[in-house]
């Protein structure tokens, strides 16, 4: 006889997340609190950080270089990136289709929930945050799956677009948010509020809590949501 399938089982195997990075212990202060600790607690994902440096030759272990051609800055050479990558493929009893490697670049695709729902479908990944003037393109070419961005605009580096892909997949892990009504994307984005109701600053008028929101009528509250939120 077939066993009927628990919610346990149908649970999504753990998620791991590999972060390749020149500052690995820059990560630890937000991977250390709230949501992202606790995910890791219950083994609902996990989170690696990798040297690059580690995997650089020589006795400086360089991880960068002029680029060919001139121009200002430094680039992020390909070898140490590919060592990072092999190393963890080694490592790994993920099958290949279940890992997906993302450079981090300006060119790549924006972040958004449908990208995020897309990804929390892999069971391993593998991202590269790079750093200086740019990442030598044979990683974009060749190691990397694909390319992602966060908007745009420039960081010195791609740690906190790994942490906000992270947590962004994250949030659509069974069992990582409290309630699925957390989930903004469900309804859309709209205002809220909290004690107390009325607050008076120490200059102007008082500022109020919204009628709708106060009276406990559940359908004028959904209305209000509604015109006032944001799809």
């Amino acid at each position: 006889m077939k066993k009927k399938t628990t919610s346990a089982a149908r649970r999504t195997a753990v998620k791991r997340f590999h972060i390749l990075t020149i500052f690995p212990h820059g990560l630890d202060s937000y991977l250390g609190e709230s949501l992202l600790r606790h995910a890791q607690e219950k083994k609902l994902i996990s989170v690696e950080a990798h040297d690059i440096r580690a995997f650089a030759t020589g006795k400086h272990r360089k991880t960068d270089d002029r680029p060919f051609g001139g121009g200002p800055g430094m680039v992020f050479k390909v070898e140490p990136i590919y060592g990072a990558v092999e190393s963890i493929v080694r490592r790994s009893r993920v099958a290949r289709k279940k890992r997906r490697v993302i450079l981090f670049s300006l060119r790549g695709k924006k972040l958004d929930a449908r990208v995020a729902r897309r990804l929390v479908r892999y069971d391993e990944l593998v991202l590269i945050a790079g750093r200086y003037e740019g990442v030598d393109e044979r990683v974009a070419e060749h190691i990397a799956d694909e390319e992602i961005s966060i908007g745009d605009y420039v960081l010195s580096g791609g740690e906190l677009p790994a942490l906000v892909l992270l947590e962004a997949v994250s949030r659509f892990i069974p069992g990582f948010l409290g309630k699925s009504e957390s989930l903004e994307d469900m309804k859309g984005s709209y205002p809220t509020y909290t004690r107390p109701e009325i607050f008076v600053p120490k200059k102007g008028k008082a500022w109020r809590v919204p009628n709708a929101l106060r009276e406990g009528d559940h359908k004028k509250i959904e209305e209000w949501r509604r015109n006032h939120g944001s799809k």
